[in-house]
């Protein structure tokens, strides 16, 4: 099989067009992507003070919804598949169903199924009190969802790995103990968390292997964009950026774009050079870096 990338895109904030939404996607097309991930979030609340001293909660919605921008591609790009993250947080077992028979109707065969993160203010996550509080109990209750309809595998369901572990694990075995209850509850695929030391991935498979997971393993990379997220990256996904990296961004900052740019241009030659079929790019910032490395190596 010819290699080929995947792309994952954020629903943008509210106050762009469709055409400019299109506009920023329609560059990757000439490289044939086999699929486009489209992020979700959960909602966000503020509490405004009442005149009688109370406070009362409001819904904030900063962005495009995700079924607007899975509809919007669909139509532009029927060539690609649009795969749209399905979270556990903030929703109910409802919720969820409802989501679900719009994926259906909208003919979307492909999800990306993950726990999500913790609301804001929240220390460690927490399920709705109807809802699911692990990845696999949400792919569990897919395939039940199926079943409903008298079908199997209506849907392919990727779900998420961690070559570095997640950070709320004690240790990589544990986590990928936790990986293995995704595949068995039903799970097709498994994209990793961005990296950017390729032994990492290497070892985070053979360790998988080891543990009796068979189905596909997809890296997920990006390319360092600024020097700034030499400190942001690791806090906000806990990832670790190689000392080698560090030192020459930090040795010349005002290269920091395109420093990033060879590097993952290298990272993405070598998993291609050891038979690695697919590539997922996370598409967060400006995108000509990105449009280069694609142009290199698909």
């Amino acid at each position: 099989m010819k290699p080929f990338p995947s792309l994952e895109i954020v629903p943008p904030l509210k106050g762009i067009t469709k055409t400019e939404l299109l506009d920023s996607i329609r560059p990757f097309m000439e490289f044939g992507p086999r699929y486009i991930n489209v992020t979700c979030h959960r909602d966000e609340y503020e509490f405004r003070a009442e005149p009688d001293g109370s406070f009362s909660r409001h819904l904030l919605r900063k962005r495009i919804s995700q079924t607007a921008v899975c509809a919007a591609v669909q139509a532009a790009f029927p060539e690609v598949e649009v795969v749209p993250h399905l979270i556990c947080g903030g929703a109910s077992t409802e919720q969820i169903e409802s989501q679900l028979q719009d994926f259906n109707f909208m003919g979307i065969r492909n999800i990306l199924v993950l726990r999500g993160d913790a609301a804001l203010g929240e220390k460690r996550f927490t399920p709705e009190r109807d809802g699911y509080a692990h990845a696999d109990e949400l792919v569990a209750a897919i395939r039940r969802f199926e079943a409903g309809f008298g079908r199997d595998h209506i849907f392919t369901l990727g779900v998420a790995g961690y070559p570095e572990k997640h950070f709320e694990s004690p240790n990589l075995d544990t986590d990928i103990q936790y990986l293995k209850k995704k595949v068995d509850a039903g799970a097709d695929q498994i994209i990793t968390q961005m990296f950017f030391d390729n032994a990492v991935f290497y070892d985070f498979v053979r360790r998988c292997r080891e543990a009796g997971i068979t189905v596909p393993i997809v890296p997920g990379i990006k390319p360092l964009s600024t020097a700034r997220q030499v400190d942001l990256l690791p806090e906000s996904f806990s990832i670790d950026i190689p000392l080698a990296l560090t030192r020459e961004v930090a040795a010349h900052p005002e290269h920091a774009y395109r420093i990033g740019e060879e590097w993952c241009l290298e990272q993405c030659r070598d998993l291609l050079a050891h038979g690695i079929e697919e590539i997922h790019f996370y598409t967060m910032g400006r995108s000509d870096n990105l449009i280069n490395i694609l142009r290199s190596c698909f």
